[in-house]
């Protein structure tokens, strides 16, 4: 039986969090009141504290019985986010929290299926939230007062909580129907080939494209590891430069793992690893200068990636890509990998690309369901577009 969890630390909020779970039993849902504070409960839970700090990796002691608060915090986060992942009986999750609940709460929903109602009442819902919502669907609803003690604006905020969780669990979005998604990645200087693979696709996928921003790819790898997508075409790998060589727009350590877990049908390229993202020039470290640099607008310029960088982003691509168990067909474009790479463009350098292409072939280990293939063409060249929609529907075939 799918219950709503209510979530919040009982310590300090056993007040609120008794009245939200309350409001909703009253709605007519079953609740399941859990606790995630880091001292004793102030009220009745149905799962208490040490049962989820026993999910953390270090074990119990490792979230309660310190005296550094900030430090039991970030444990119970971990502890929660891992707690989350392993229910099966989360209708949804609705949490209260100040500073602190609100990143050990947020935490555990960040880990829950996209899709799946998450609703965090906090003190902290008005200012910048990207810390605690990322790239999932959590709803920030501001507690506009603070929750020390109930009155009478919270709980009206707290009401209107429990009615806005308990209609989403009661009438749950319907499983998608029609033609299946796929993610595909992009940037402006891939965007020829991208746009071109979505417009031969869209009759049979609903193509979902993803600026390859850094939140891009992980909303795409989200979308995966919630079972959402039915398989990528990773056009644009871009955000591993960021991440390997200090831009603003990275990927995070595990981009490629929603792909090796999920076992999807896998079509992937080199798009725009010929650079670099910083702000501003005059944002760029001073270890860059006299690099060779490109002025996107004024306030993003671009650096071209040297042939030392492009081994190092090619064995890390490869090396992730060589754990996918699901089928891969990894695409590179000789002649070029963005818009500026391109003879007579700015970032031609076809010795820097040359490394790259033959550190990822070296490095993705090939075999039955793991391909590499070698195109002479630009990545943005129309037949390219068409050699990686054959690439997908062949696999997906398979």
């Amino acid at each position: 039986m799918k219950r709503i969890y209510v979530v919040g630390t009982a310590d300090t909020k056993g007040e609120e969090l008794a009245f939200l779970a309350d409001a909703i039993t009253a709605a007519g849902a079953l609740v399941c009141r859990v606790d995630v504070g880091t001292r004793d409960a102030t009220i009745p839970v149905d799962i208490s504290a040490r049962e989820i700090a026993d999910h953390h990796p270090g074990g119990r002691g490792a979230v309660l019985g310190g005296n550094d608060r900030g430090a039991a915090v970030a444990a119970m986060g971990i502890a929660f986010a891992r707690f989350a992942q392993s229910r099966n009986d989360i209708a949804a999750m609705i949490g209260i929290g100040g500073g602190g609940g609100t990143s050990i709460v947020t935490s555990g929903m960040r880990a829950l299926p996209l899709g799946l109602p998450k609703i965090m009442v906090s003190t902290l819902a008005s200012g910048d939230t990207a810390p605690y919502v990322d790239v999932s669907d959590i709803i920030m609803m501001p507690a506009v007062t603070d929750m020390a003690g109930l009155n009478r604006l919270s709980r009206v905020v707290l009401h209107n909580a429990a009615q806005a969780i308990s209609g989403m669990a009661a009438s749950p979005a319907p499983p998608p129907g029609g033609k299946p998604s796929i993610g595909l990645t992009m940037f402006g200087v891939t965007t020829p080939c991208v746009t071109a693979i979505a417009d031969q696709l869209r009759s049979r996928y609903d193509c979902m494209v993803f600026h390859a921003t850094g939140t891009g790819g992980r909303s795409m790898e989200k979308l995966a590891d919630s079972g959402l997508l039915s398989g990528i075409i990773d056009i644009t790998t871009t955000e591993v430069c960021d991440l390997l060589f200090g831009g603003v727009l990275p990927a995070t350590e595990d981009r490629f793992g929603a792909i090796a877990r999920a076992r999807l049908p896998y079509v992937g390229s080199v798009g725009a690893l010929d650079m670099v993202n910083f702000w501003a020039p005059s944002t760029i470290p001073e270890y860059h200068r006299g690099r060779l640099f490109y002025e996107h607008n004024p306030n993003v310029t671009l650096m071209r990636t040297t042939a030392q960088e492009c081994c190092a982003i090619g064995e890390w691509i490869g090396t992730r890509l060589a754990r996918c168990e699901g089928p891969v067909h990894f695409l590179i474009p000789e002649k070029g990998v963005s818009a500026l790479d391109i003879e007579g463009g700015a970032f031609f350098d076809p010795e820097a690309d040359a490394v790259l292409f033959a550190s990822i072939e070296r490095t993705i280990n090939p075999n039955g369901t793991r391909r590499v293939t070698r195109l002479p063409l630009h990545i943005n060249d129309p037949e390219f577009a068409k050699a990686a929609t054959a690439a997908f529907l062949d696999i997906v075939r398979q």
